[in-house]
């Protein structure tokens, strides 16, 4: 009897570690079919505006190609000791990811850093969030740059009435993907009062003083040459004299182009400063605080009305318009010399 029962016990443990190899292997085989990579596909993006669960991100995921069975990579991501809360924000993924992967990104928003440059008008800015980094739709961004009072309880400065030219302060942002232009817009407004309106001393006269800046922003080569453009351009105003500047008819046209003869008679905008006399009627440009503290102090000194680009040298400034016109003389001999 003994060596029976010896046996059966024998039998019996056999029996079980066939059964929990059984469940183990299919346990490991649904895992491994569950959590298998889909068909590669093209990367996209994904936002949660608020903090979320893995679960609910899993279930997503399945919709849109990219995860097989949710509760394979519960699964998965318990053994892995994955954090289940997901964060607010912006996330990369795309079909073919592996288990791993996927949840690896889930950790950690998405980052990215844009440069919108001083030298942007908003349109060209909306249009670099849009194509470039996918932020925003630029038509979302036009549509909020076109309604100021949405953004008056945000800032202490005052804001104008008709767009946000030249108070969207430029600089590098961090701006996931499908941030969205609301948030853009708020990011751009806050930096202004931060680092051009508190730190200037709330500046009166703000839009005049913007204005000015920002023509001195599209027309300076060189940093140490923002103060004589601004004060060239107090000058001519003191004399009643156009302003000519080219890049407000840029502005006018909302485009770069090289301007004809013809262009400065016939492109008639509000904005064209060589067919209408004072300031255009507003900024054209999102200018940088160098351009606005040469705006705030403008070098009258040697009465120049006039400049001229110099190729790899310093502009040249003329008090008239014969000294003018000798030194335009001089950039296209200096070009020439260039072979441009």
């Amino acid at each position: 009897m003994p060596k029976k029962r010896n046996k059966n016990r024998r039998f019996g443990r056999w029996t079980f570690l066939l059964l929990l190899a059984a469940i183990l292997l299919g346990g490991f085989l649904w895992l491994s079919a569950g959590t298998a990579p889909m068909p590669a596909g093209r990367a996209f993006y994904v936002r949660y505006e608020r903090p979320t669960t893995l679960p609910k991100v899993l279930s997503e995921m399945q919709r849109k190609g990219v995860v097989r069975d949710p509760t394979a990579f519960r699964v998965y991501a318990f053994i892995t000791r994955t954090p289940t809360q997901i964060r607010t924000g912006t996330y990369q993924v795309r079909p073919g990811m592996t288990a791993r992967e996927l949840l690896n990104e889930f950790r950690k928003p998405f980052s990215q850093k844009v440069r919108i440059p001083e030298t942007n008008w908003a349109q060209r800015t909306a249009n670099l969030l849009d194509t470039k980094y996918q932020v925003c739709s630029a038509d979302e961004y036009m549509a909020l740059y076109r309604d100021p009072k949405q953004f008056h309880k945000l800032v202490s400065f005052p804001l104008p009435s008709t767009t946000l030219e030249g108070y969207l302060y430029p600089d590098t942002y961090d701006l996931p993907p499908l941030l969205g232009a609301r948030a853009v817009i708020e990011r751009q407004l806050k930096a202004f009062e931060r680092k051009v309106w508190e730190p200037l001393n709330h500046p009166a006269d703000l839009p005049r003083i913007l204005t000015v800046a920002s023509m001195v922003e599209l027309e300076a080569g060189r940093d140490d040459e923002r103060a004589a453009i601004a004060g060239v351009i107090e000058n001519r105003l003191k004399k009643k004299m156009r302003l000519q500047i080219d890049a407000t008819i840029l502005y006018g046209i909302q485009r770069w182009k090289r301007l004809t003869n013809a262009d400065y008679k016939n492109l008639d905008t509000p904005y064209n400063t060589y067919l209408h006399e004072g300031l255009p009627p507003g900024p054209i440009c999102s200018p940088s605080l160098k351009s606005i503290e040469a705006a705030m102090k403008p070098d009258t000194s040697g009465d120049s009305l006039f400049y001229v680009a110099m190729p790899g040298q310093r502009s040249a400034f003329a008090s008239t318009y014969k000294e003018h016109l000798k030194n335009v003389k001089k950039r296209r001999d200096a070009l020439k010399e260039l072979g441009q």
